[in-house]
């Protein structure tokens, strides 16, 4: 068990290092602490690699001043966080270094929040990963290797539903589909697959030409049309490319951020894609118009972005690049109807229509 943020003190650490990596964490229930932020740090001369989680305030879109709590990860660069995925309960996260992956449970007590270092032997002994992903329904977890090599766990039990030491040559990004059923994997060498989770086999090679080469994806969240996203280099083009998932065949092609793209992520609703450049440019892309609704410029000084992910109750991005650490950045988008404005607009229409049917019969004479 280490750290929280209220008996235990948070021990006394000396120039902390860059953030590698960050995630967002939405825990159930209310309260001050029911949306964090996990941060991973690498290594300085004065402290070790370690994690920090912040409290957020999302009203004004920004991370506390203190961690919660403070945690280091070991004493050499390889036990520097790498990438960090959270289970959908957030409960739960599991962070890559260059040794394999480490467990973290949040166990709250109190008004305190303690991180608790778990065993997970099959996570542990995986070595250096390139990604991470949990499924939407929290029961199955997938890593990519740097190796190309391929596991898919089910959750929380760990028994190995695939395993494919020579899935890529080395995985470039992956992603889990809405319905738990698919999983994408890109390779380095520009190739791309689609793998049948339940029966732990591929199921198909994406079709690319030789001028070609496929390298972010992601799969939509609107479960009413699903689609699967993915980034294609052709030539001297960068297009963003829609498939059917039911054929895996292309429905079209769009230029949305022309310039090399380094990743993409969806929002949990699926109104909104994200893409993040090479040279720290970021565009939010409405998904049913394919429109770019709010592009930020710079936002990682030249720095090729690592990662975006979108807030999960908010139109917040949390982006990483390895030279910068981590920026929050506030949508310029529309905002979503919230239930309560919702009925506070009806009651308002309800009002408005009594004060019109009173007035016209007040001044109304009735023969």
């Amino acid at each position: 068990m280490a750290g929280s943020d209220g008996g235990n003190e948070t021990p006394a650490w000396g120039v902390v290092g860059k953030v590698t990596c960050a995630a967002w964490i939405r825990r159930s229930g209310g309260g001050a602490n029911r949306l964090l932020v996990v941060y991973g740090r690498a290594g300085t001369a004065s402290s070790p690699p370690i994690l920090d989680l912040f409290a957020f305030d999302a009203r004004a879109c920004t991370l506390a001043s203190e961690p919660l709590l403070r945690v280091a990860m070991g004493e050499d660069e390889d036990d520097a966080p790498r990438a960090i995925a959270v289970h959908p309960d957030g409960d739960e996260f599991v962070c890559a270094t260059a040794k394999g992956c480490r467990l973290f449970k949040l166990v709250s007590e109190d008004f305190s929040i303690n991180l608790i270092a778990m065993d997970s032997p099959p996570l542990q002994s995986v070595g250096p990963q390139r990604c991470l992903a949990f499924s939407t329904d929290g029961a199955k977890f997938a890593t990519g290797g740097e190796d190309g090599h391929l596991r898919i766990f089910h959750w929380p039990s760990l028994r190995l539903l695939l395993d494919e030491p020579k899935a890529h040559k080395s995985f470039r990004d992956m992603d889990i589909s809405l319905d738990s059923l698919f999983l994408v994997s890109t390779s380095t060498d520009g190739s791309a697959r689609i793998w049948k989770i339940d029966e732990g086999a591929p199921l198909v090679n994406l079709t690319r030409s030789a001028d070609e080469k496929i390298e972010c994806c992601c799969f939509s969240r609107n479960g009413k049309k699903p689609f699967l996203f993915c980034t294609l280099v052709k030539g001297n083009d960068i297009l963003t490319m829609v498939l059917d998932i039911t054929n895996w065949k292309r429905i079209g092609y769009k230029r949305l951020l022309r310039k090399p793209i380094s990743t993409i992520s969806v929002s949990l609703d699926g109104k909104y894609l994200a893409l993040g450049s090479r040279d720290g440019d970021c565009c939010v892309v409405d998904v049913q118009s394919m429109q770019v609704s709010h592009l930020i410029k710079k936002v990682h000084l030249g720095s090729p972005i690592s990662s975006i992910e979108f807030c999960p109750i908010e139109r917040i991005v949390l982006s990483t690049s390895h030279q910068w650490g981590a920026e929050i950045t506030k949508l310029d988008v529309p905002a979503d109807w919230r239930v309560w404005q919702i009925w506070l607009l009806l009651l308002s229409f309800f009002l408005a229509s009594a004060v019109a049917f009173y007035t016209f019969f007040k001044h109304t004479t009735l023969l």
